[in-house]
């Protein structure tokens, strides 16, 4: 297996995966060269704030006002300059898709049109997607998750049938160009791995778990591959809820028909304390990090999960698997 991290390495994720994906996206701006967003907003948006995270970026609550796309795009540039993450100038070759639903809650469709604005300063309009769906709640959409979940509905998993709209799909053929048909049996394998070596100190005190997931095609076992990292939203790690968003978000039918790898990283659930960690952290829902929870540099290339994840894909890229 030969994961190939220079032709179009895309990102994508829903809810606290998606704030995780523009993270990853701009942190990494080199690298990454698309990116797909369900129910996220800018780069920054909490800026260290749980309480910004829960209002501004999110839920909107009366007297609040959506992120000041402007103002987190200055921030970004004194980011860059300070060596944090990668050139903003990389993102000028990027693709994005963004997903809004009308009954989205959680974060507000004013949220991601500010999200949309924040990449008019780097990305051309023909290159940012916003698509707003009136009757979907907070969720995954997907075509492939069973049993299936109502397109309003509000209850775990957190992945939706929206009539025959496929996310995945539709993210990816805008990030990556036409696709092949998705195959209606899959022909590849989902494949467990440690994350705990690709982790800075212990697993527990990122929040992450012991155990992360990677789709590979039959085809990619013997040839170079694109590759695409889904970050699951809260409640959706596979703690919570088992394979449930590994199998039914959508990404694999694609996957498997088009070379690609998609890399599966997941957070656990955090309530203070926990066995074999020193540190306090506040995440019952295991959110992947975008205010603060790991440390000052969860943003930026420094931090914690953001290392981790381009870790997992440094090892991805050198891979050999001989059948």
């Amino acid at each position: 297996m030969a994961a190939d991290l220079e032709d179009r390495l895309t990102v994508s994720g829903i809810s606290s995966g998606a704030y995780m994906a523009v993270q990853f996206q701009v942190a990494h701006a080199q690298l990454v060269h698309g990116a797909g967003i369900i129910a996220g907003g800018p780069y920054n948006c909490a800026q260290g704030s749980a309480l910004k995270a829960l209002s501004t970026c999110s839920t909107l609550p009366p007297g609040s006002s959506p992120p000041d796309a402007v103002d987190l795009q200055a921030k970004l540039e004194k980011m860059a300059n300070a060596g944090k993450i990668d050139s903003a100038a990389h993102l000028r070759d990027d693709r994005v898709w963004l997903f809004s639903g009308g009954k989205d809650r959680i974060v507000k469709t004013a949220v991601m049109e500010q999200l949309a604005a924040f990449y008019t300063k780097w990305l051309p309009a023909s290159a940012i997607r916003l698509v707003k769906f009136p009757t979907a709640s907070h969720a995954m959409i997907s075509i492939r998750d069973q049993p299936t979940h109502a397109c309003d509905s509000n209850e775990s998993p957190y992945i939706n049938r929206c009539g025959d709209f496929d996310a995945a799909g539709e993210m990816l053929a805008h990030l990556l160009g036409e696709l092949r048909p998705p195959n209606a049996t899959l022909r590849g394998r989902i494949l467990a791995f440690d994350q705990q070596p690709f982790i800075d100190g212990k697993a527990i005190d990122a929040s992450m778990d012991s155990t992360g997931y990677v789709y590979v095609p039959n085809d990619c076992l013997h040839a170079r591959c694109r590759v695409h990292v889904a970050f699951h939203g809260c409640r959706q790690s596979a703690r919570d809820i088992g394979r449930r968003f590994i199998d039914g978000a959508g990404y694999n039918a694609w996957a498997d028909s088009n070379r690609l790898i998609i890399l599966y990283p997941q957070t656990v659930p955090r309530r203070g304390p926990a066995l074999g960690s020193m540190k306090w952290i506040n995440n019952p829902f295991a959110c992947w990090d975008w205010w603060g929870y790991s440390g000052d540099d969860y943003p930026t290339r420094h931090g914690v999960q953001i290392k981790a994840v381009r870790t997992m894909l440094e090892q991805l890229a050198k891979a050999r698997e001989s059948r």
